[in-house]
């Protein structure tokens, strides 16, 4: 038996913007839709973050949702079986409330919300169904990991040691060690793929913000009877950036723009020697159907004089906030300060108005 695998897709992020809206509808009807298709796949597990926002929702998400995804599973005959994630869910120590049940009623017979610890049997092989775990559900979803008869997890986890995103790493989840046991865990939450032991980080099936710029997106099949894994490329992608350094490349004036219609751009220059042809650079970029161009020459205005920059790579933005912090003379917490700014950021980027 052959199940398609989706995470974090994050119904309505950035405010429901068209062009997050539109994204989706191209992933599901060239990608996802045709390839299920093609392989006769009638069963979907979700790991959560189905929904962005847990306090709302914009009724033009929903109707596109509806109408690229929920609509097409009843149309094909396709069941999906969904455990929530912590965006999902409108309070931070409970599941209870949550959009899932709140929203999908009306796809019921297409749709399984798994509230519980639950082992589900899919083909031959068992599969424990592990929800969002907080405060209220916490020792009963330890006892579930630790007792459970299954031989796949498929979770929502927030794990210290794998990346959030791609370069930053969590430092303040749970232990990894309680989840070695089962043959394969599979993961939703972080929104880069990364795998560490027998933990399967999937990552998102599309971008959302420049922390996924180039970092390349899949929705993955899971065979039940070879436990083979397979991720499927999703080649539609939103962000592209560009490092402009003009003593190492001399193309610029001949360098072929069109890769970046329908993207959001940036330019991060990291030498910029002949302004005549950056600016020609930039015209030729203004002049294709882009959704926005950004650049960014340097960061001297944020950074402080007791600030450290030697060796900091100045498109990440979060290692210089790292440096920052280190950098301020204070007996305050800074592990616990960098958290908080990794925090605002990760928000400030989810929640940009396009």
């Amino acid at each position: 038996m052959k199940i398609a695998i989706l995470n974090d897709t994050h119904c309505g992020i950035r405010n429901s913007a068209e062009i997050f809206l539109d994204n989706a509808g191209k992933f599901y009807s060239e990608v996802f839709f045709p390839y299920l298709i093609e392989n006769d796949i009638k069963q979907i597990i979700h790991l959560g973050d189905y929904y962005d926002n847990r306090k709302h929702i914009n009724f033009k998400a929903l109707h596109q949702n509806r109408k690229v995804f929920l609509s097409r599973l009843r149309e094909l005959g396709i069941c999906m079986d969904i455990i929530p994630g912590n965006h999902d869910c409108y309070y931070k120590n409970t599941n209870d409330l949550n959009a899932l049940k709140e929203l999908q009623g009306h796809y019921m017979n297409e749709v399984h919300i798994v509230m519980e610890p639950t082992v589900m049997e899919y083909g031959s092989t068992k599969i424990g169904m592990l929800p969002w775990i907080n405060g209220e559900n916490y020792d009963k979803s330890m006892e579930f990991v630790q007792t459970c008869k299954a031989d796949i997890l498929c979770a929502h986890l927030e794990l210290n040691g794998f990346e959030m995103m791609r370069g930053l790493k969590a430092h303040d989840g749970m232990d990894a060690s309680p989840f070695k046991r089962f043959e394969m865990v599979l993961s939703g939450h972080y929104h880069t793929k990364s795998s560490q032991y027998n933990i399967h980080y999937l990552g998102t099936q599309m971008e959302f913000t420049w922390a996924d710029a180039h970092d390349r997106k899949y929705f993955h099949v899971l065979d039940t009877d070879t436990r083979e894994l397979t991720a499927i490329h999703n080649p539609h992608t939103l962000f592209y950036k560009i490092l402009y350094d003009d003593e190492k490349c001399k193309d610029y004036a001949r360098m072929d723009v069109s890769c970046l219609d329908e993207k959001f751009v940036k330019i991060v220059v990291i030498n910029k020697k002949d302004l005549f042809t950056f600016d020609r650079f930039v015209d030729r970029i203004q002049q294709r159907p882009i959704h926005e161009l950004k650049i960014s020459e340097n960061y001297d205005e944020f950074m402080g004089s007791s600030v450290s920059d030697d060796g900091l790579r100045v498109e990440d933005t979060t290692e210089l906030l790292d440096s920052y912090v280190d950098g301020v003379k204070t007996d305050l917490d800074k592990d616990r300060i960098k958290k908080e700014m990794r925090n605002f950021l990760t928000e400030a980027q989810t929640l940009e108005i396009v």
